[in-house]
């Protein structure tokens, strides 16, 4: 059973690293260096990377993916490191926030292209099979990654080798600043298209109710641990900011105000907090704790980015492959 404290505490970790992400990125010009992707609005399924998978799974991202990697208990400081191009960086200041990973807890990636890690997760589910371990390969793509053909062709593999794999699509309706509806046939639905395709277990939920995304989630990957074959769930999320950097852009045509306004009431991370206080599982006192432990965390974690050094000018060829 899901420890709904800790991931209340998950999704606001998550959160205060990208709102401290956003707060810095444009009074530190040229600090970060590199585009970044944020999360705000869509910490839960992030924070449930860390909970319904085992330390020993595998999971991999997307462009925008620092709330897998914070969630799969990826490390912060050496995040924010990568992000101001440091050498301490999980990528050693090489990939920036596109490109995070640590393979200590079973991260293996994130890809700017979309759809890129997709076979990734699948072969890494093949080899969790062949080696005859209880691993379960979590792959995190958004809706614009299953109109790639990387998705119809990892899905297949998937499969048709019931390999250990959990495709957790992440709906927040726009691919940048196309809604579904505009690059899809009339009333096309994603899960529903996926069941028709078939060889995969479908899921649907909508990501602003906590537990039923917790429950439908920790259920599919639990089927799929099982043996059962590969699994596809679609959970409805929405982004706050900008497609890409860290401004607000609900003036612009593309989305309107009410509907950026609506999804803002339905925010999952105060609607968990809410539920907890009301039933006396979490006290005031334990929020104001847990409160204070994020905000010494993320405020380490950017004080060590700070003061990390840059890579070497030695280091220019290294992992270089050249013919």
């Amino acid at each position: 059973m899901t420890d709904l404290i800790e991931l209340l505490r998950g999704m606001k970790r998550i959160r205060a690293v990208e709102q401290g992400i956003a707060d810095r990125y444009m009074v530190q010009p040229q600090q970060m260096r590199c585009p970044t992707h944020l999360s705000i609005g869509q910490e839960l399924v992030g924070a449930l990377a860390g909970l319904a998978l085992k330390p020993s799974d595998y999971a991999v991202s997307s462009h925008r993916g620092h709330a897998h990697y914070i969630g799969k208990g990826g490390d912060i400081g050496r995040m924010l490191a990568e992000i101001y191009g440091k050498v301490t960086g999980c990528s050693r200041g090489r990939g920036g926030s596109m490109h995070l990973i640590d393979e200590s807890v079973g991260f293996m990636g994130t890809t700017a292209i979309v759809g890129n890690s997709i076979p990734v997760g699948v072969g890494l589910g093949l080899a969790a099979k062949l080696d005859g371990k209880e691993q379960v390969s979590a792959i995190f793509l958004g809706d614009g990654a299953t109109e790639e053909g990387s998705f119809y062709e990892s899905a297949t593999i998937a499969a048709v080798r019931k390999l250990p794999v959990i495709f957790i699509c992440e709906n927040n309706l726009y691919s940048v600043y196309s809604p579904l509806n505009v690059r899809q046939p009339k009333n096309r639905v994603i899960h529903e298209m996926v069941a028709a395709y078939g060889g995969l277990d479908t899921y649907f939920v909508e990501g602003d109710d906590p537990e039923a995304t917790t429950d439908e989630l920790q259920k599919a990957v639990d089927k799929v641990r099982s043996g059962a074959g590969p699994a596809f769930i679609e959970i409805t999320t929405y982004r706050w900011r900008e497609h890409c950097g860290p401004n607000w852009d609900n003036h612009l045509p593309y989305r309107d105000e009410d509907e950026f306004e609506n999804w803002k009431e339905r925010d999952p991370l105060p609607e968990l907090e809410r539920r907890l206080l009301e039933r006396g599982t979490i006290s005031a006192e334990r929020i104001a704790s847990i409160n204070q432990d994020v905000e010494h965390e993320v405020e380490a974690a950017f004080k060590f980015a700070n003061e990390s050094p840059f890579p070497d000018e030695s280091e220019a060829y290294i992992d270089e492959y050249m013919a």
